[in-house]
């Protein structure tokens, strides 16, 4: 049976001796729905926020940096301490040789011209590919290739 006490309907639930307050309940529950709602956004704003900061690649001033420091390995490689070894070397490994001195040249041009990621990129592949034809002069040379 409902009984009124300070403006609140209070009703007994059956198998209980206490008075259960039903408006209280569902004021209550319209707040954990609203935590929960609460809850979901912040965590859908947070996922939102770290994928629009992703990075899309190197930026112009990343691939430069890149781009020089293979370049500069690449130099590294041809000025050998060793010019004894290089001396006595075959014909494969004179090739290869003069093919990673033209890698060196072509990626100096090329990162002294670039503005952009992708041209700095260009002159890193190109200083790649003279390592390349480095390790295979010293494999050709019988010279431990560093990994």
């Amino acid at each position: 049976m409902p009984a009124q006490r300070q403006g609140v309907s209070w009703t007994y639930e059956a198998g209980t001796a206490r008075p259960v307050d039903r408006e209280g309940r569902e004021e209550a529950m319209g707040y954990v729905v609203l935590a929960l709602l609460l809850i979901a956004g912040a965590a859908f704003a947070v996922t939102a926020q770290r994928r629009s900061h992703r990075p899309r690649g190197l930026s112009d001033l990343d691939a430069e940096v890149e781009a020089s420091g293979w370049v500069l390995r690449l130099g590294a490689s041809l000025s050998v301490p060793e010019a004894r070894i290089w001396a006595g070397a075959g014909e494969t490994a004179t090739r290869a040789l003069t093919a990673a001195a033209e890698c060196h040249r072509v990626a100096g041009v090329q990162l002294a011209a670039a503005h952009t990621a992708e041209e700095y990129a260009g002159a890193t592949r190109v200083a790649k590919e003279g390592l390349a034809h480095i390790a295979t002069a010293r494999a050709a040379l019988g010279v431990a290739v560093a990994a």
